[in-house]
């Protein structure tokens, strides 16, 4: 690896398992500290113990439910305390709802989808913008969907209703910060990805026709490096990242 992140600090969701994973692991490669968060400790330990045995180094551990915002400020003030700064933020995490007609969604789903796609990402922003703003050149990815962007996409609902959300959020932020910060803030969309949520979204599809997650890591690391300077933008997997 070429260490392209070298001594930065980042902090990835949805870390235990699937692009979160990948990603962290692809990090901390490129010579960054990881922050890793996801709900199951067993799950991230595993991911220490690869990171430890590729690099030598520990990642930082988070067991925690980002739907707990409260959550979210410790881990922001727990950051600060320790490192003073965040370099690199990747909000991964997210979780597919339930597929069915938007009249015969229950409550419930409807309310986790949304608290984990849209509420915890602005809690995870509120709690990371001034971490972000000390670094020298913070970068901040999070991970949507073309499914945001169709004209109505039958029985996808919540999570395309979240998704649209969450972009329309994160561009907000990313211009709102663009000139009195040196932040920068995009979208990526890694488009057909071997992952739990894909195979719950599609479950006849034959695995080994959808790539691994680790196919689509560079395209972070590409995003989240300091020579970025362009922001409020979604990357689409396969186009040039350089070229925005």
């Amino acid at each position: 690896m070429t260490e392209r992140l070298k001594d930065r600090i980042a902090l990835v969701t949805g870390a235990s398992r699937g692009i979160g994973r990948a990603v962290a692991l692809r990090l901390a490669e490129e010579g960054a500290t990881v922050v890793a968060v996801a709900r199951t400790q067993g799950a991230l330990e595993e991911l220490d113990d690869e990171i430890k045995a590729r690099t030598g180094r520990n990642a930082v551990l988070v067991a925690e439910d980002l739907r707990q915002g409260d959550k979210i400020d410790q881990v922001g003030a727990a950051l600060y305390q320790r490192f003073g700064r965040l370099d690199v933020l990747v909000g991964n995490a997210g979780t597919l709802g339930m597929l069915a007609p938007i009249g015969h969604v229950g409550i419930k789903q409807f309310d986790e989808c949304m608290a984990t796609n849209v509420t915890a990402n602005w809690r995870l922003i509120r709690s990371m913008d001034p971490l972000l703003r000390a670094s020298d050149a913070g970068r901040a990815v999070f991970v949507t969907d073309g499914v945001a962007r169709r004209d109505g996409h039958p029985y996808w609902g919540p999570y395309a209703a979240s998704k649209a959300a969450l972009e329309v959020m994160v561009k907000t932020w990313a211009h709102e910060i663009e000139k009195v910060s040196k932040v920068r803030v995009n979208l990526i969309d890694p488009v057909r990805v071997r992952t739990r949520l894909r195979t719950s979204a599609f479950p006849g599809e034959n695995p080994e026709t959808v790539p691994l997650p680790e196919t689509v890591t560079g395209a972070f690391v590409d995003l989240l490096v300091p020579e970025v300077d362009f922001t409020g933008r979604i990357v689409t997997l396969g186009e040039d990242v350089a070229a925005g």
